[in-house]
């Protein structure tokens, strides 16, 4: 199985990695195209979480959590354990035995489309989960699943060796090979509005593109103005 996992995918750089993490969620989704964020209602257990690094993808089937137990053996540090876990509720595939294991292992940290929890002891480890929320009943471990494959996580198909980044806003994936181009429009987005913020804050709030979407929805007609 390890060699499976290791022909399936090749693990993004350090220094990519490291790059990417200093970017917020947005930021990354917007020049992305607006794409590979997945549903809001994967969100991190506490707003100060987050979390970067390839992603080491996990299917389960609903309340089961024997194939997360192999994919823990099997992950190599830096890596973020992305769970399909089909968006069940009735009860939770990680606790804080597991997260701990996850965390002296070097795991980067926890994405899953299930349960969890053991929120409160989660939180005190500060390592980064991100669930679909609580439930205090245990899973089974009886059923196999895949490890390493393309699944599909909140919404989003999500290869092993994909990019994900998490914070409050929520989850992002890039592809593993448009990371690299992605970044330098990263950049230009963090100084645009940073300089968009600082003529706000001097007092030019108005929006010079405004008149023109207004029109263009037929909000406005030519010559009309705000």
């Amino acid at each position: 199985m390890t060699q499976d996992i290791n022909r399936a995918f090749q693990r993004i750089s350090p220094e990519l990695v490291q790059e990417a993490a200093g970017f917020q969620a947005a930021i990354l989704a917007d020049v992305a195209g607006r794409r590979g964020t997945m549903h809001g209602r994967i969100r991190a257990l506490r707003p100060r979480m987050a979390v970067a690094g390839p992603a080491l993808t996990v299917e389960v089937r609903p309340g089961d959590n024997l194939m997360i137990h192999a994919a823990i053996a099997l992950a190599k540090p830096g890596d973020v354990l992305v769970i399909d876990g089909k968006a069940d509720q009735t009860s939770a595939l990680m606790g804080t035995i597991m997260m701990t294991a996850c965390k002296q292992l070097g795991i980067a940290g926890v994405i899953v489309d299930a349960a969890v929890r053991d929120s409160l002891e989660i939180d005190e480890m500060d390592f980064p989960v991100f669930s679909v929320g609580t439930n205090p009943n245990g899973p089974t471990k009886n059923i196999g699943g895949r490890i390493g494959h393309p699944i599909s996580c909140g919404g989003v198909t999500v290869n092993a060796g994909d990019f994900v980044l998490a914070d409050a806003d929520g989850i992002v994936v890039v592809e593993r090979e448009n990371l690299g181009s992605l970044l330098p429009l990263a950049r230009k987005k963090v100084e645009d509005e940073a300089k968009r913020i600082a003529q706000i804050k001097q007092g030019n709030t108005s929006a010079s593109w405004l008149g023109a979407a207004l029109r263009a929805a037929g909000v406005l007609k030519e010559g009309e103005s705000l």
